[in-house]
């Protein structure tokens, strides 16, 4: 079947936004093919700084006629709708259309074909309408309006398209439309400055191999594989080790169609900076890799460029160009570290009074103050030194006013760090500069020495409680101040460093430092921890049903007595006598919610033991008073397998029972109060989980 290869040349694209670009073009068209009832094989869609191509194979060579039945107008109708029907059908008269029969009588049909289009006409009409409503996040107009077109809008000027439809063993044909006065056909260009002439091509495959001797790799994931692979055998020949940056990569593949890769060097001067410093420095300026030695996996003085043409002298001007830009922009950064190692941190505190957090949360001194207040709480209940949890606390947000900072924001917190070591600070006051901001993420680095982490609980926990105060919660996929990411922090700091920290109490005490907060918002902030924790759980593979059926039974201000449970359920229930307790506590669970339901009432009083019939019966409530004070005091102690444990004694006694009794007996009396030992068995398992709410 007929294959299509569209690309759409133009002025360079933002690297930013290739990718979304190629993948927009490949569903944009598919979508409307499958639309027009072209069902295709397979697509791919690629992105250079100067084109977007789109393959599709295996598209049929027309649509298939398209039969309908059209219902019309009853049998000795009015005439008015008889001619509507036969306007709207097509139908020359009555004699083309068939009758009917229908229970309410005989109606006319109409039956119509209507032959499919050839595939290069249907996208002669598609392809003009996708490029301009094509989302680019910012486009710009050129072009004068004519009286057959509008000016067009892209993200950069459109200057050809190439559109060619066609099977491999013949001529393609191009797909004619007009697009404000471009060129519509064969004819794309190669590199812009290593090979810029025209190029004829006919399908992908010639397009593919002409584009590549013109200088021009059309694969963005090639081009990545190329400047990795040569960067890394560049540094390494050399005894040295490249600093990978997937980022980095990402962009600078964008930003060429035939990579070249260079090596230059700076001062070494510039290495008493911070690495992290440099790197930024090159990285946001030049859009270059840097280079450690691998032995002390410190940065050496070079650096890795990528450039976009094979020049005559080997690169010689292109090198000293990206080095004289790199040390000027490494001379302003090292100025503006020695500038800044040169005022104390705390020095810096009262300018923060002149700075704004929330309108209504205050200043950003207000809120550190807050912040230090709260970490000096929290200190000892994490283990953490309060003196030193309270200095980290002072100083861990005084790097937002260096140079710096203000430079790479990126890099605040770290250069906190920094600045702290170099006037002397404690290491742990100074790490807690760094990692107080994290966990940032799912997949971010959990801090562990536990200053930080009492820094950084205080520092989530104020946003939280502060944000909650003021009524600005997260709604619906709406969450501008991240804090989901807070709660979600809060939990990972919490339970990867297994700390019992009581979140009602923490949150109340410092819900008084807030204006306006009152007693209901801890439960739903609290509720709010619930949720996060249930996701967190989900994603790490618990099952949703057992944090629900541990959630249900409360506690959940003591987050890691909660993973510990919900571990230690599923422990249990992968268990023979897990599963069969499991069973039989939802057999009790059902037949109670029936009879509960008829009788309008519960049964929750304690059976009596002299209206026992059957030895199963005393033998089920014998195993519910040892088993119940049992799993009880285990749970007391936190001893979570220890309950699941006693818990399984109660499985030979509930199978017996249900095999020998019959709850609903005759006599009114016996049957309430062997509905009552089924509570019994509802309540004793409720000492480790909500049984009802684990699904078989």
């Amino acid at each position: 079947m007929p294959d299509l290869l569209l690309e759409l040349f133009s002025e360079e694209i933002p690297a930013r936004m290739q990718a979304k670009a190629a993948e927009d073009l490949r569903r944009m068209v598919t979508d409307r093919l499958v639309a027009e009832g072209l069902v295709y094989e397979g697509a791919k869609a690629f992105a250079t700084p100067r084109r977007l191509t789109l393959t599709v194979h295996g598209i049929p060579a027309r649509q298939s006629d398209l039969k309908q039945e059209r219902k019309g107008p009853r049998v000795g109708g009015a005439e008015a709708a008889i001619q509507g029907f036969l306007k709207a059908t097509g139908l020359a008269s009555l004699d083309e259309a068939k009758i009917q029969r229908d229970p309410k009588g005989d109606f006319y049909i109409a039956l119509t074909e209507k032959p499919g289009k050839p595939t290069v006409d249907v996208l002669a009409e598609i392809l003009p309408i996708i490029i301009r409503t094509f989302p680019w996040p910012k486009q710009m107009r050129w072009g004068a309006a004519s009286a057959k077109s509008s000016a067009l809008t892209w993200v950069r000027p459109l200057h050809s398209i190439v559109a060619t439809f066609g099977i491999e063993t013949e001529e393609p044909e191009v797909v004619q439309f007009d697009l404000s006065g471009v060129s519509v056909g064969q004819t794309t260009y190669g590199h812009r400055f290593l090979a810029p002439d025209a190029i004829q091509v006919r399908r992908f495959d010639d397009y593919v191999a002409k584009l590549q001797a013109a200088k021009v790799v059309l694969d963005p994931e090639r081009r990545k594989e190329i400047i990795l692979a040569d960067a890394r055998q560049l540094t390494f020949a050399q005894g040295y080790e490249l600093v990978e940056d997937p980022a980095l990569l990402d962009e600078v593949a964008g930003l060429v169609e035939w990579p070249v890769v260079l090596m230059g060097s700076f001062d070494k001067d510039f290495l008493s900076i911070p690495d992290e410093v440099i790197r930024a420095t090159i990285r946001a300026n030049q859009k270059c890799f840097v280079v450690r030695d691998p032995k002390t996996q410190k940065l050496t003085n070079k650096f890795v460029i990528t450039a976009n043409i094979e020049a005559s002298d080997g690169g010689t001007a292109i090198i000293a160009g990206n080095e004289r830009v790199i040390r000027a922009r490494l001379s302003d950064a090292k100025f503006f570290y020695e500038t800044d190692l040169k005022t104390k941190l705390e020095s810096r505190l009262p300018k923060f009074e002149q700075i704004v957090f929330h309108e209504k949360l205050g200043t950003q001194a207000a809120r550190i103050a807050r912040i230090e207040k709260l970490a000096a709480e929290i200190a000892p209940l994490v283990g953490a030194d309060a003196t030193k949890t309270k200095r980290a606390a002072q100083l861990a947000k005084t790097d937002l006013l260096t140079e710096v900072v203000g430079e790479f924001p990126e890099l605040q917190g770290l250069m906190g760090k920094y600045y702290a070591l170099a006037q002397g600070e404690d290491a742990a006051v100074a790490a807690a500069s760094e990692d107080h901001y994290k966990p940032q993420g799912p997949t971010d680095r959990v801090p562990s020495d536990l200053v930080s982490v009492a820094v950084a609980l205080a520092d989530k926990f104020d946003t939280l409680v502060g944000f909650w105060a003021i009524d600005e919660k997260p709604t619906g996929s709406k969450d501008p101040f991240a804090l989901r990411r807070a709660a979600l922090g809060v939990i990972r700091l919490i339970i990867e460093n297994n700390l019992r920290l009581k979140l009602k109490s923490v949150a109340l005490s410092h819900a008084s430092t807030m204006t306006g907060y009152d007693e209901s918002k801890p439960a739903d902030l609290l509720a709010f921890f619930a949720d996060r924790l249930k996701g967190q759980l989900r994603d790490q593979g618990a099952r949703h049903d057992l944090v629900d059926a541990v959630f249900a039974l409360g506690g959940q201000d003591d987050l890691l007595m909660v993973v510990r449970r919900v571990e230690a359920l599923g422990k249990f229930l992968d268990s023979d006598d897990g599963k069969n307790l499991l069973a039989g506590t939802k057999r009790a669970n059902n037949i109670l919610a029936i009879e509960e339901k008829k009788d309008k009432r519960k049964f929750d009083g304690a059976p009596d033991a002299a209206l026992f019939k059957l030895d199963e019966e005393k033998a089920l409530a014998r195993a519910i008073a040892e088993v119940g004070p049992e799993a009880s005091d285990a749970v007391a102690k936190e001893d979570f397998a220890g309950a699941m444990t006693a818990m399984a004694k109660l499985r030979p006694a509930v199978d017996a029972f249900f095999d020998k009794v019959k709850v609903n007996d005759d006599d009114a009396a016996v049957r309430e109060n062997r509905l009552k030992l089924l509570n019994e068995i509802r309540a004793a398992t409720r000492a480790v989980a909500d049984f009802s709410k684990i699904q078989d």
